[in-house]
């Protein structure tokens, strides 16, 4: 049984044991006069049940995917011949590959050599052995989980304690996984960024005003070393964030006023979930929106007016990018407009100002904190698009400030740098991971300046 199929049954045994921890603690408290005379409420003892029976089933399956795997493999490289085996990393995941993908029907077993066909069949054996293995280790500890957790119920028993203390070491273990992942994340990405500013200085990388990566493969070959400066890839990207940004704040900030202050009732019920439909939409359709429809538009226009604009350019890419950033501001200003308190607007309307008036020198001034951290996460959203980029305003690394030429960003040359097979050591590859650590720091400081803006005001106006 898959791990999946194993998991769902693990939680259906999970919700079966709710009822009967649940229906024997009301049996034990219909003798006593009811559920009063119970320490705790029935479900607080039907989750101890359930506890009981999935909790423990569920750690022993994450633990099992992880090891189940390395194991396998291990076993299965350790019984096929040193001739087979070779020392090298590079050949020993490359036979490793061939064998799993014989074993999984990927691969054809036709034309193979005999060794590797006996390693894939003892690799299916090992893998049909660990399915059932856990399928049955699995019911095992559910069905001695229910039995165990279905005895200590007592009416003396104090599950709620138990079951809350539980649930609040499960989100603290949540909380920390989360911590841990960004932490991995960023130790990561900054290791291998060292190991790019090994072989290309930081200030180079930094300051130098041409991109070009591509590296030769052999000394002798034209062209062995690549130009790693990032200020073109730095001021494409806050081009088209800056395009984004013209078109999204006004509109996104219009139309919130509009929603907060002077639609009705049922044109806000039906204008707001309208508008924050454009925020589901994924981002390639929003790519090709721009690559077919807007980009041709404007490069038709500005040649009517004898302008002389790119097929992929700035301005459409950052256009399409600020209609799908609308819904965020609008979204974040609507409710920092909303949380103004009401005797604010009264007192404004009480001393003879109009509806305008209030809202243009009362409610904006003191939503404007809120306000400018929603614009800001905003800014940091557009940093970080991707997809339309690619499709929108080209992968040419130009250092211009023209929107109607093509510029690239970096975003756009990290998924250019990390495509297809890449060799890992080279600065190439690694000049990516230093790109990521640029946009990374970019980004966590605007949206630490965000939150200390929204933090910092937020409960003046209350």
């Amino acid at each position: 049984m898959q791990a999946t199929n194993i998991l769902i049954l693990i939680l259906a045994l999970g919700i079966f044991a709710f009822y009967i921890g649940r229906g024997r603690s009301l049996a034990m408290a219909k003798p006593l006069g009811g559920i009063r005379n119970l320490h705790s409420l029935p479900s607080y003892y039907g989750a101890y049940t359930a506890l009981w029976c999935a909790l423990p089933s569920t750690i022993l399956l994450c633990l099992w995917m992880i090891f189940d795997e390395p194991l396998i493999n291990s076993l299965v490289m350790g019984s096929i011949s040193d001739q087979l085996a070779d020392d090298s990393l590079a050949t020993y995941n490359l036979q490793l590959n061939k064998i799993s993908n014989i074993a999984e029907g990927i691969l054809s077993s036709r034309g193979q050599s005999p060794e590797l066909l006996i390693a894939a069949d003892y690799m299916s054996r090992l893998q049909t052995m660990s399915q059932w293995s856990l399928t049955a280790l699995m019911l095992c500890l559910t069905m001695a989980g229910l039995f165990l957790g279905s005895s200590k119920i007592d009416p003396a028993f104090r599950a709620r304690p138990v079951v809350e203390k539980v649930m609040q070491n499960l989100l603290l273990a949540c909380a920390c996984l989360a911590i841990f992942t960004t932490l991995g994340i960023v130790l990561s990405v900054l290791f291998e960024s060292l190991q790019f500013f090994r072989s290309v200085p930081a200030h180079e990388f930094i300051f130098g005003l041409e991109w070009s990566p591509q590296t030769a493969i052999r000394e002798d070959q034209v062209g062995s070393s690549g130009s790693f400066g990032a200020v073109p890839l730095f001021v494409g990207t806050l081009l088209v964030s800056a395009v984004a940004m013209v078109v999204a704040v006004p509109i996104g900030l219009m139309s919130a006023i509009y929603l907060a202050e002077y639609a009705s009732k049922s044109v806000r019920a039906v204008a707001k979930p309208t508008l924050e439909v454009l925020a589901g939409i994924p981002t390639v359709v929003y790519g090709f929106f721009a690559a077919l429809t807007v980009a041709p538009f404007i490069r038709d226009l500005g040649t009517s007016f004898g302008l002389s604009v790119s097929s992929e350019s700035a301005l459409a890419a950052g256009g399409v990018m600020g209609i799908m950033i609308i819904p965020f501001i609008s979204s974040l200003a609507d409710d920092v407009i909303t949380a103004v308190p009401q005797s604010m607007r009264d007192g404004s309307l009480a001393m003879g100002a109009t509806h305008s008036e209030t809202v243009r020198r009362v409610i904006i001034p003191a939503a404007l904190p809120g306000i400018v951290g929603g614009i800001m996460l905003a800014v940091s959203r557009a940093i970080g698009e991707t997809m339309i980029v690619v499709m929108a305003a080209g992968m040419a690394a130009k250092l211009t400030a023209n929107p109607l030429e093509s510029v690239t960003t970096v975003t756009v040359q990290i998924v250019t740098l990390l495509t297809g097979d890449q060799e890992f050591d080279s600065p190439k590859t690694l000049a990516a991971f230093a790109l990521g650590l640029m946009l990374f720091t970019v980004t966590l400081l605007l949206n630490i300046f965000a939150l200390h803006i929204v933090k910092k005001y937020r409960e003046q106006y209350e």
